[in-house]
């Protein structure tokens, strides 16, 4: 898998637009070619779609490097997983839910070696920065200050337009923890927004 992940970085920008504009008349066409093993195929569907899972990824983990590396486990899985793609949604909305867990696992492996990092060192808190506060200059960073249950939620219901259910399905959580979660993301949009209203233009709300 490796090995096609590095074959598809050096396709041309032109390649690139070209399978862009065939993906809803080929991909289920490249999604059976790929289940027989044919690369080329899967490297078909790795430009259609990387573009799109990797700003999931980064909305999701407000972090470049974490949403290059979750993008690449995305595809990874997606790969080894073909055979439960079954057609009854388009091969986009599949994978976003695969590049969902993806996220998701890597956050959880991540708290986990922060967990036993912290059980054998003592770690002296680090004070904030009084300049910390005057990153927030557009809605952008303030999405990513989020706590993570907010952002992943508010990302995928208000900015990718699922509903709270398939949100919650996605998550693994209640269709009312996903409102919750929505109701709290907002006002602390509008509490960061209010609060550091010098720092954004006045169109950006």
């Amino acid at each position: 898998m490796e090995a096609v992940l590095a074959v598809v970085g050096t396709g041309s920008e032109s390649d690139r637009v070209a399978v862009t504009g065939k993906v809803v008349k080929d991909e289920y066409y490249w999604v059976e070619q790929a289940r027989n093993g044919d690369v080329s195929a899967f490297e078909k569907l790795y430009r259609a779609n990387i573009d799109r899972v990797y700003a999931l990824c980064l909305r999701m983990t407000a972090n470049v490097a974490e949403a290059e590396d979750a993008a690449q486990d995305a595809f990874i899985q997606a790969w080894q997983q073909l055979s439960k793609f079954r057609g009854d949604s388009a091969f986009g909305t599949w994978l976003h839910r695969v590049a969902v867990n993806a996220v998701l696992g890597r956050m959880r492996k991540s708290r986990r070696e922060r967990d036993r990092v912290d059980a054998v060192i003592d770690i002296s808190p680090i004070p904030e920065s009084i300049g910390d506060d005057a990153d927030l200059r557009d809605l952008e960073k303030a999405m990513d200050s989020l706590p993570s249950g907010a952002r992943h939620v508010f990302v995928l219901h208000a900015v990718y337009g699922y509903s709270h259910d398939e949100t919650g399905e996605m998550l693994g959580i209640a269709a009312g923890t996903s409102k919750a979660q929505l109701h709290r993301a907002r006002r602390l949009l509008a509490e960061q927004l209010t609060s550091h209203s010098g720092a954004f233009n006045s169109g950006a709300v």
